[in-house]
């Protein structure tokens, strides 16, 4: 087994508070209205959100995948940071083991936010070979949906303040 690790930051023009009460806090309810050819609905099996939580989502009718579970590992509300793990996946299941995802926003001096995201790719046997091509999908689905987040924060200053 091999771990691929990527990191990346991206900024935004809303505040650090916004985007994490957004983009984790609330995931669950936005990503299916911001992005509904991508989320069908994103549930909670078991817990509210909090550390130790697992959520279930469900992606849209077209799309490679079905569901995703992922457990909420660390939930820092105060520094805005999260640490989950998506651990079952239909049509990854024989390449991963699973997905860790660190995310921590922080104030970026103009009232905006850096977003540093930290993915790790557990990767089962020579399944490394087949993940390129998983890989650009799942950045370019996360870059989205935080552009998405922060152009519907950035239009309803009221949300999330």
């Amino acid at each position: 087994m091999g771990v691929l690790r990527f990191d990346k930051d991206t900024s935004a023009a809303v505040a650090p508070s916004r985007m994490f009460k957004a983009f984790i806090l609330d995931s669950h309810n936005l990503f299916p209205k911001l992005f509904p050819q991508a989320f069908k609905s994103v549930v909670y099996e078991q817990g509210d959100g909090e550390a130790g939580s697992v959520k279930i989502m469900y992606f849209a009718e077209g799309n490679k995948h079905t569901y995703a579970k992922q457990r909420i590992d660390v939930l820092d509300k105060e520094k805005f940071y999260c640490k989950y793990t998506v651990f079952e996946e239909d049509n990854m299941l024989d390449i991963l083991e699973s997905i860790v995802y660190e995310i921590k926003f922080e104030a970026s001096g103009d009232g905006g936010s850096n977003c540093k995201t930290a993915t790790e790719f557990h990767i089962k046997g020579d399944g490394e070979s087949k993940l390129e091509e998983e890989l650009k999908g799942s950045v370019e689905l996360g870059t989205a949906l935080f552009k998405a987040v922060e152009a519907h924060l950035l239009a309803n200053p009221d949300l999330y303040a």
